[in-house]
């Protein structure tokens, strides 16, 4: 679940000149299952959204910390994924996020403050339950972050690869590896222990994973006498996919979510042509 102010994928906020931030807002739900994905992202206009220190509502999907805890309450329409999925498809439900930990740290990306990332809360409990089915209730454990930015991020960025993980038990470990315009790079690796304490350590040696369709190139760090494999493609499209994975760090195998982005497609009109079928917009 991702919720954009002046979302960063948008076609609309580009042609728009990326003015008004708050008139391109939009609350993305990807789900993820045996039986089918949903994918729920509409942007919506600055009259759909209401927001204070503690609550952030676009339409009729909300978020809104409540005690020791974030919830978000969304409804939704997952937009048709053929073959699998053919029609629109209402998504509703509640998602709780309970940090277990917070981190005060912000990281500097791109090395002169226009992009910056704050993993907030890098190991939380999470439990979700759907209305659209009642059966799909469930509890695991989570992650909190932000980012945000004064420049698109294919200006300053041509590619950049994520991974969270869990490795001795308990601890978490992020993995961010970016690639500036540059040439620079700004390898981050972390890992937190279960008290919040946070250690940096050196990015693994990394390796290529398999391409997806659009082929979007994709790597992770690793040992170096081991060779990641790609479990799961959760998304491929063509600036940016999401799959899980498994690597090794710290002598001990770890399935990690990974994230990949490519900066010179999005910066691509051909690609931004095409994201209004994922991305559709609404004005109420």
């Amino acid at each position: 679940m991702i919720a954009f102010v002046g979302s960063v994928f948008s076609p609309y906020y580009a042609l728009a000149g990326r003015r008004s931030p708050e008139n391109h807002v939009a609350i993305n739900i990807a789900l993820y299952g045996p039986h089918g994905r949903l994918w729920a992202m509409t942007e919506r206009g600055r009259g759909t959204l209401s927001r204070d220190r503690d609550r952030f509502e676009v339409g009729p999907s909300r978020l809104e910390w409540r005690g020791d805890r974030l919830r978000i309450g969304f409804d939704e329409i997952a937009v048709p994924q053929p073959p699998q999925q053919l029609l629109p498809r209402r998504v509703r439900g509640v998602l709780d996020v309970i940090p277990e930990m917070s981190a005060g740290a912000i990281y500097n990306l791109d090395g002169v403050g226009r992009h910056l990332w704050w993993p907030i809360a890098p190991r939380a409990r999470i439990e979700v339950a759907l209305d659209h089915d009642p059966a799909l209730r469930w509890q695991g454990h989570g992650y909190l972050d932000s980012n945000w930015g004064a420049r698109p991020l294919e200006h300053d960025f041509k590619r950049w690869d994520w991974a969270r993980g869990k490795v001795g038990g308990g601890d978490t470990v992020i993995l961010y590896d970016t690639m500036r315009r540059d040439g620079s790079e700004a390898p981050i690796a972390l890992r937190i222990d279960e008290r919040g304490d946070l250690q940096a350590f050196d990015m693994p040696e990394r390796r290529a994973l398999p391409r997806g369709l659009w082929g979007v190139k994709r790597t992770i760090g690793t040992s170096p006498e081991f060779r990641p494999r790609l479990l799961q493609v959760l998304e491929d499209s063509p600036f940016y996919a999401r799959a899980l994975i498994e690597t090794q760090l710290f002598g001990e195998k770890t399935v990690m979510i990974h994230e990949s982005f490519d900066g010179d497609r999005l910066a691509s009109p051909l690609v931004k042509l095409m994201l209004p079928f994922r991305m559709p917009r609404r004005f109420w």
